[in-house]
């Protein structure tokens, strides 16, 4: 039997966790900021040292066609500037980061800043000044020095790119145009934010001003189905009187893309937008083809959610309300157990390793007062990767860490077994690990949970990963493919030409499991994904993806093909950005240009639906 959620619900919601001093946190839940350096008079030191680096490093150009010692000499120095970069930003960010109210730290942080701009203009003439050297006299160096191979991957990348690169008076005008790029999203963030006048709506529990944050919260919090729907009403108004002005920022974002594809020679903005990354677009298009055909586990996700809210009608803004409340405290120093033993998959040298990491001196775990919100992996090469949590005993918090640590792992590793030419990743592979932590970490929390509430409320939790990260972002990036070929093609962009592409996507993902409301028609203004990075969130699936059926792999592998499996994933992480990321995942056994991944995915929420289903029916 489904039961309603007034049936399920708990009375007693948690108490949000008390704030602290920083003085009055205990040091083992500090990171130790010392292993980067001893004190800022040593930072100041190589705050100076880079400096000159950098002058060094400018005084090279018009050196490189003398020679392969030359080269090796500008490489060499490049890799020094960058790992001494990373400890003089990092010691000075995290600092900041502990209390953004220190304008002291602030100040030394936009130094290093400055610096920065230093170092691009310093280092502007050498990508120039290579491809005047023809590849092949490149590759004979190479050739002939092994310690110039190691940059071969680098080099050659960097020619593979050079057809879509113009003459010097094309470069030209291309780099006084880009000072208008940002324009669009700036003006959308203007208008978005700054510009905003947040509506005070009246509630069944008072009065709430309904910032985007307090919006959210509404959505995720407030039992009464008329709340959140007044919520979504007047959050979506916001956007409905200006949407004109949203959808002309819109375009101008559209005609920017086209302009650059078109100006470099792409055939499209989309191929524009992953050459960088050698990224074949028949692999966004895979993405979202696969998952349309794939959407029947988040459609009957949404139909058990309907049944056991007990609503007439099921919104877009009924999909984040919890099914059941669950009251349960998370202590970390608990979970740090937990989390070391639910990646006893991938070996006991991996397990060790993670064990360093959370030791202690590696992560700033709790909130204090002017500390930086949210939680971030930090790669500082050469000493150990930081992570940043605001920890507060919610599971939520204890999948952050378990996310945050994938990122860090993958760091680790790749920091481990590559030269600092590769020790960097792309975005494309990122997530892979983060998201592999969360689902090997859910596979132990739902082995070990004695609640059936608190099984619940996991599969939720992980359901709603699923929806959110892969399926919406599938959505949005099939959105943005729709309204760049509107610009391709020389057709008008509309509000409404906009509201009816997001409302049919809204439709074809979702189909008879929701109930449409018409102002559903403005979301697509209110993502800045849109405006401010085109053509990214489809790695979140992609990565998502990757994630699924590496983790399929691993835990449905036969025992005899598992330690194969593992072995590939962690070529994976150790590899870092040393080959294009869809060559280094085929090595781990993903093929995004086939439709495999995606089916992982979409198995994976049939599953998981289908363990909700029956918990839900035992309560």
């Amino acid at each position: 039997m489904i039961r309603r959620m007034d049936q399920l619900a708990s009375a007693h919601p948690l108490v949000a966790t008390p704030l602290r001093d920083r003085d009055a946190i205990a040091q083992r839940f500090k990171w130790s900021l010392t292993d980067i350096f001893p004190d800022w008079r040593a930072w100041q030191g190589a705050y100076e040292t880079l400096n000159t680096k950098i002058a060094a490093y400018a005084a090279l150009q018009g050196t490189l066609a003398q020679g392969p010692e030359r080269l090796l000499t500008a490489l060499k120095l490049s890799d020094d500037i960058g790992q001494l970069t990373y400890r003089v930003w990092y010691f000075a960010s995290l600092w900041y980061d502990q209390d953004q109210r220190d304008n002291q730290i602030n100040a030394r942080r936009q130094e290093v800043q400055i610096l920065f701009a230093k170092e691009n203009q310093a280092s502007a003439w050498f990508n120039p000044e290579l491809l005047q050297i023809p590849l092949a006299t490149i590759q004979a160096w190479m050739a002939a020095h092994p310690a110039l191979g190691v940059y071969r991957f680098a080099l050659e990348d960097l020619y593979r790119q050079q057809e879509h690169v113009l003459d010097d008076k094309g470069e030209h005008l291309l780099s006084l145009s880009s000072r208008f790029s940002s324009t669009p999203n700036d003006a959308y963030s203007a208008l978005s934010t700054a510009d905003i006048t947040y509506p005070t709506v009246r509630l069944s529990t008072g009065d709430a001003t309904l910032t985007y944050g307090q919006y959210r919260a509404i959505l995720a919090t407030n039992r009464n189905q008329a709340d959140r729907a007044t919520a979504f009403r007047e959050f979506h108004k916001l956007y409905g009187s200006s949407v004109n002005t949203y959808a002309s920022l819109y375009n101008a974002v559209l005609q920017r893309d086209l302009f650059f594809a078109e100006s470099r020679g792409y055939k499209t903005t989309l191929e524009a937008a992953l050459h960088g990354n050698n990224i074949p677009t028949a692999v966004v298009e895979n993405l979202i083809e696969t998952t349309k055909a794939g959407t029947d586990p988040l459609r009957r996700y949404h139909r058990l959610r309907r049944r056991v809210l007990g609503v007439d009608t099921y919104h877009a803004y009924d999909t984040t309300i919890p099914l059941v409340g669950f009251d349960r405290r998370y202590q970390y120093e608990d979970v740090l157990d937990w989390l070391t033993a639910s990646v006893a998959p991938l070996g006991a040298e991996y397990q060790n390793q993670m064990r360093q990491a959370l030791a202690g001196g590696w992560i700033d775990v709790y909130e204090n007062p002017g500390k930086r919100s949210g939680a971030y992996s930090a790669p500082v090469y050469g000493v150990h990767p930081y992570m940043l949590l605001n920890y507060n005993d919610t599971l939520d918090a204890v999948f952050t860490l378990a996310h945050e640590m994938g990122h860090s792992m993958h760091t680790l590793l790749s920091h481990d077994h590559q030269p600092f030419v590769y020790a960097g990743y792309t975005i494309f592979v990122a997530e892979v690990p983060s998201t592999l932590s969360e689902a090997l970490f859910l596979e132990y929390m739902l082995a070990h949970a004695s609640d059936q509430r608190e099984r619940v409320v996991l599969l939720q939790h992980a359901i709603d990963g699923i929806a959110s990260t892969f399926y919406t972002q599938v959505m949005f990036a099939d959105f943005e493919l729709q309204a760049h070929r509107l610009a391709e093609e020389g057709r008008p962009v509309t509000a409404d030409g906009l509201g009816e592409i997001y409302f049919n996507l809204l439709k074809a993902y979702h189909g008879d499991a929701l109930d449409y409301d018409e102002l559903a028609r403005l979301t697509w203004a209110r993502i800045p994904h849109f405006f401010s990075t085109p053509y990214y969130v489809y790695q979140y699936a992609t990565c998502f993806a990757s994630s699924a059926q590496i983790m399929k792999q691993i835990s449905g592998a036969s025992a005899g093909e598992r330690p194969a499996a593992v072995d590939r994933y962690l070529t994976l992480l150790k590899s870092g950005g040393s080959d294009h990321p869809m060559a280094l995942l085929l090595r781990a056994g993903v093929d995004l240009g086939r439709p495999e991944p995606v089916r992982a995915v979409v198995e994976q929420m049939e599953m998981l639906v289908s363990r909700l289903e029956q918990e839900i029916s035992a309560l």
